[in-house]
């Protein structure tokens, strides 16, 4: 091998469940997972204090538009971990937002270091909304975070894409909430396969029943509960619904205090260090890339481009096949991000490799814009356990528009690490044909997908993405009393004829279902 080969050497992951008024700030939760990874990779302290290169996931508390702002920022969470690290990273980045963030770092880290410009690098993230949130409702305060947060430290270096996942009038109309968009796909995908609301429900717990199995046996899973499929999807006070048609047991838990990190060397590097080439993972195929950026621009709510091509570049990248793929992990905010994400790969739902090896972000828990890191984690060990075994994770960031891919093994490589530069699959999914949009839509129109979004209460809001009659797309609210909210659960809408117009706020669209 070549000398300048990328390896993955250590993994650490850490979940705290203790007192909130005690929890690790959050620097600490990421110096906890480095420390984790350099103690997997053997390297211990003073391997963390030599590297040279730093990228850490952003936090969810500084994603744009956020209103955490009690909750004390970091100025500078690269600059902050590497002074507590005894670190002097001459390149340091802090990522924009995106699930799919920890993929492409170890993407970029491994380009890097093919290069010959990086040769020892930490990905880390964390998130700490469990205790966060706990500490805000019982007035705890943050005084043991708050020092280090109002340190003054340069701006950090950004890596990834800064642009907000929905413009302006998307958010306008409520898209700009992963649980108010994502069951507009799941619908989507419902019609066009024509099953009933009732059998598509009892789908999706199917779908998810093996992923809480996997979490049952996950250390660091946030709800270590294996559940039944029915127990997922019927609606209690327990599992009230969220967004129709999704219960809370089908939305991906972001109040966790979870990190996970990732060690990543070259082999020159890797062999001073003494780590055991035993241990060692190699990732073999990586792609990435976006759909067309905003929702109303996709070509449909009920596939993805991007998904089908970052994992097939991914596993040509790497010279294997699906078939040859031993353990697999898809993004799953959501059921319908592993259904689409299964799809356009090519796997059954019900493959019986199994589509988590974490649980999955329901259950093993979704922390923020770090989950991927933590499949990566668990993934280098179902390899390490398994020696020639091949492992495909994906991450997926916003609403179904960003998506990155690792095909990882202990096999050691036969070719030079090469990484596409993603602006060519960029500009193939760009050029894709897609539908005029309108914000001004009137008269006539269908449902092309909607939800209905719920309080503790009840539901209090319906959401349409419809075509006008010239076949433009818009977004509107529906009326908002109970019966027609109601009457929007009760069967398929997908294809229901009404009219738009503009709404009583003058800033919303409405439409009013025939």
């Amino acid at each position: 091998m070549d000398e300048t080969t990328p390896v993955l050497i250590g993994a650490g992951q850490f979940t705290y469940r203790g007192d909130p008024a005690s929890s690790p700030s959050p620097n600490a939760l990421l110096k906890i997972a480095a420390e984790r990874a350099a103690a997997d990779a053997g390297i211990g302290a003073a391997g963390l204090a030599a590297i040279d290169s730093l990228a850490v996931a952003g936090f969810t508390i500084d994603a744009p538009g956020s209103t955490r702002t009690t909750i004390p920022h970091s100025a500078n969470p690269p600059a902050r971990l590497a002074r507590d690290l005894g670190a002097s990273p001459r390149w340091a980045v802090y990522s924009h937002m995106g699930g799919n963030t920890p993929q492409q770092l170890i993407n970029v880290l491994a380009e890097r270091i093919s290069r010959g410009e990086t040769e020892l690098a930490l990905a880390v993230g964390a998130e700490f909304l469990g205790s966060a949130m706990k500490r805000l409702t019982r007035g705890l305060g943050f005084d043991d975070w708050a020092g280090e947060a109002a340190e003054e430290l340069p701006e950090p270096d950004r890596i990834g894409d800064p642009r907000s996942g929905v413009s302006p009038y998307e958010a306008r109309h409520g898209l700009n909430r992963p649980i108010n968009i994502y069951p507009m796909f799941e619908n989507a995908l419902r019609a066009r396969d024509g099953r009933s609301i009732a059998d598509h429900q009892a789908r999706m717990g199917r779908l998810f029943a093996p992923f809480t199995q996997v979490a049952a046996q996950n250390p660091e899973a946030w709800f270590p509960t294996a559940r039944t499929a029915e127990e997922l999807v019927t609606v209690s006070d327990k599992n009230r619904m969220v967004g129709f048609p999704y219960p809370k047991l089908l939305n991906a838990i972001m109040e966790v205090d979870q990190s996970a990190g990732v060690i990543v060397a070259s082999v020159r590097k890797a062999r001073e260090l003494g780590v055991p080439e035993d241990s060692w993972v190699y990732l073999h195929g990586c792609a990435d890339a976006a759909d067309l950026w905003y929702p109303l621009d996709r070509q449909n709510f009920h596939s993805s481009p991007a998904m089908r091509l970052t994992g097939k570049l991914a596993l040509d990248m790497a010279g294997v096949n699906l078939e040859q793929i031993d353990f697999i992990d898809l993004y799953s905010c959501f059921p319908v991000a592993v259904e689409i994400g299964a799809e356009e790969l090519g796997l059954a739902f019900d493959d019986p490799r199994g589509l988590t090896v974490t649980g999955g972000l329901p259950y093993a828990g979704g922390p923020g814009n770090n989950y991927a890191m933590h499949s990566i984690a668990a993934m280098m060990g179902k390899l390490r356990a398994k020696p020639g075994a091949w492992g495909l994770t994906t991450g997926n960031g916003w609403y179904l528009t960003k998506q990155s891919t690792g095909v990882y093994s202990t096999t050691k490589p036969t070719k030079p690490f090469e990484r596409q530069d993603p602006k060519v699959l960029q500009a193939e999914i760009d050029a894709l044909a897609h539908p005029a949009v309108t914000e001004t839509p009137q008269g006539a129109a269908k449902v092309e997908t909607y939800t209905v979004v719920h309080r503790r209460e009840g539901p209090f809001m319906g959401i349409v993405i419809g075509r006008d009659s010239e076949g433009r797309r818009f977004a509107a609210h529906t009326p908002g009393d109970l019966a027609t909210l109601a009457g929007l659960e009760q069967g398929e809408q997908v294809g229901r004829p009404g009219t738009v117009g503009p709404g009583p706020d003058g800033q919303t669209n409405l439409f009013t279902p025939a």
